[in-house]
């Protein structure tokens, strides 16, 4: 007897996860390749004992566990807005329930009735929601400052765009150097090698997320596979005694021996969780369901044991720390791993390109950006879309900052700083959200923010004091982006304004026909405006000028 299939939800949702690898997870995924690296290649050398890569493990370990898994996928992932994460999301559920934000007359979209988070809203407000709402009411700059706030976290995820193909394809290509010891292998190949890549995987945007992430999948599940494999294989042949670095006790004693140093390699580790935020962007190409089962079942796990197999081979190895992770890779299996690793790593680009059209898609709908060509590349899936602008923008960047760097430390330590950033801002709404969309106590809400945000904190101030070896390079990013989205705002702010000063009643329009000599013809005319319940006052304005010309 055939058993029944599942009901088509359910094949739905495994579709989508099983999607997800191709999209969401691979810049998470290809991070092993780069973090033990960057996270020594400061002052911290630990050739004699094994506590300073004990430690890093530990942080590693933790910090997977806390921000990505913890914040992320059981936490943020909820404060969805109609199915669409990221910054501008929350930020639209602050505006639709606070009814405080700068952009809450701007756009119908803010206004809609049915929301995925009314099942988690409680019905009665807490004493503490109706005092922020009048706080924010009372106070029209705590207003602009929270605008400014969203901007500079989506400007930052669009800056993160464009440092992630960078980092994850350069850090690839870089394999080359450790089996191939020919001088004329040079940087500027190397560079070259990286851009191609580049070039290829913008090119295949415009086939959609449905298509790319069908073709991308089984490339991250493959890595995902070695990465996990060859970790077990390290963990068990090299010392299986990383597995205690488990323990926070190892990464208190780390800070306890390496002092400054170790505080400065945070900007390094802070590297493990790179696309974390983008899990959240990328919620509208998905759901929360797909995406949980995806990274709890098989990414979490993977990278774990990725994490230590490379630290149980540095145990032994402590000359390798530059190239650990491809020197951890057995002999026979080299080359074939290195082509998985160079194809996942545009597979790790794919995530943030993804998340960067559904933050730019959620700004132009807030008229915080200027308008782009969306195409939606889906007919199931509502946030599945493709910005043909925004992709060739993106492009010649990531080829600008490939071409102008050429060194994994310098794009790391600005790449370091863009994710942090984006990751702080979030923590910061989600404060707002568990307190006043949630409506649950304020001390919860103060929890998460000190839990997750003292973390964030820490890894920010470590990433802040390498502003003059890369770091600056997201900040001009971010400056560039949020100047040009705070001056669309500011316009289109005044724009709305003008036209509801002057707007004109239909009575009135009606009134005035017959005096001006103005006939109803056939046919339908279209007047572009951002009113809907009135008469745009540029309809008046022709109005008035067709009847005076009339007269005349």
């Amino acid at each position: 007897m055939l058993s029944e299939s599942p009901p088509p939800n359910r094949l739905r949702t495994l579709c989508l996860a099983y999607q997800s690898f191709g999209i969401v997870y691979g810049d998470l995924s290809t991070s092993p390749i780069y973090v033990y690296k960057s996270t020594f290649s400061g002052s911290l050398h630990p050739y004699k004992e094994d506590h300073e890569i004990l430690g890093v493990l530990s942080l590693v370990f933790w910090t997977l566990t806390l921000i990505p898994l913890c914040k992320y996928i059981l936490i943020v992932l909820a404060a969805d807005d109609n199915g669409e994460g990221g910054t501008f999301a929350l930020y639209s559920l602050l505006c639709r329930h606070l009814k405080t934000g700068l952009l809450s007359t701007s756009h119908g979209a803010l206004h809609r009735v049915t929301s995925s988070d009314n099942a988690g809203t409680s019905v009665k407000e807490t004493k503490t929601s109706l005092l922020i709402k009048d706080f924010f009411e009372k106070h029209h700059s705590s207003r602009v400052v929270l605008l400014l706030v969203v901007l500079l976290g989506t400007s930052m995820v669009i800056g993160d765009g464009i440092l992630t193909p960078t980092m994850s394809v350069v850090s690839a290509v870089n394999g080359l150097r450790i089996k191939i010891t020919v001088t004329d292998l040079h940087g500027y190949y190397t560079s070259l090698i990286a851009c191609v890549i580049l070039v290829g995987i913008f090119a295949l945007q415009h086939y959609g997320t449905h298509r790319v992430g069908f073709l991308f999948a089984p490339i991250l599940i493959s890595w995902l596979v070695c990465i996990s494999g060859i970790g077990i294989y390290n963990i068990i042949y090299w010392n299986p005694q990383v597995v205690y670095a488990t323990s926070p006790y190892y990464a208190y004693n780390f800070f306890k021996l390496a002092g400054k140093d170790g505080w400065r390699s945070l900007g390094g580790v802070v590297l493990c969780i790179t696309g974390a935020e983008a899990m959240f962007a990328d919620l509208g190409h998905f759901s929360q369901l797909s995406l949980r089962i995806t990274f709890i079942v098989v990414v979490y796990p993977c990278l774990v044991l990725a994490y230590m197999g490379e630290a149980a081979y540095l145990t032994k190895n402590k000359m390798e720390l530059q190239s650990s992770f491809y020197k951890a890779i057995p002999e026979r299996i080299f080359w074939p791993v290195f082509i998985i690793a160079t194809l996942a790593t545009a597979v790790g680009s794919q995530a943030i390109i993804s998340a960067t059209f559904s933050i730019i898609s959620q700004c132009r709908a807030l008229r915080c950006f200027p308008r782009v060509n969306i195409i939606h590349t889906s007919g199931q899936v509502h946030g599945q879309i493709y910005i043909p602008e925004v992709n060739w923008t993106l492009m010649v960047l990531c080829l600008g900052v490939v071409i102008g760097f050429r060194d994994t430390n310098r794009i790391g330590n600005a790449y370091g700083l863009a994710v942090i950033t984006v990751m702080f801002v979030t923590t910061c709404l989600m404060f707002l959200i568990i307190s006043t969309v949630w409506n649950r106590n304020v001390l919860l809400a103060a929890t998460f923010v000190v839990v997750f945000g003292s973390i964030e904190l820490l890894y920010l101030s470590a990433c802040l004091c390498k502003v003059h070896k890369g770091g600056w390079l997201p900040l001009l990013f971010s400056l560039v982006i949020l100047a040009l989205m705070s001056a669309w705002q500011y316009g289109t702010s005044k724009k709305q304004a003008f036209e509801l000063e002057n707007k004109a009643s239909m009575e009135r329009l009606l009134s005035l026909g017959p005096s001006l000599g103005m006939v109803r013809v056939r046919g339908i005319a279209l007047i572009y405006s951002s009113l809907a319940a009135t008469v745009p006052p540029m309809f008046a304005h022709w109005v008035w000028i067709q009847g005076s010309a009339r007269q005349l």
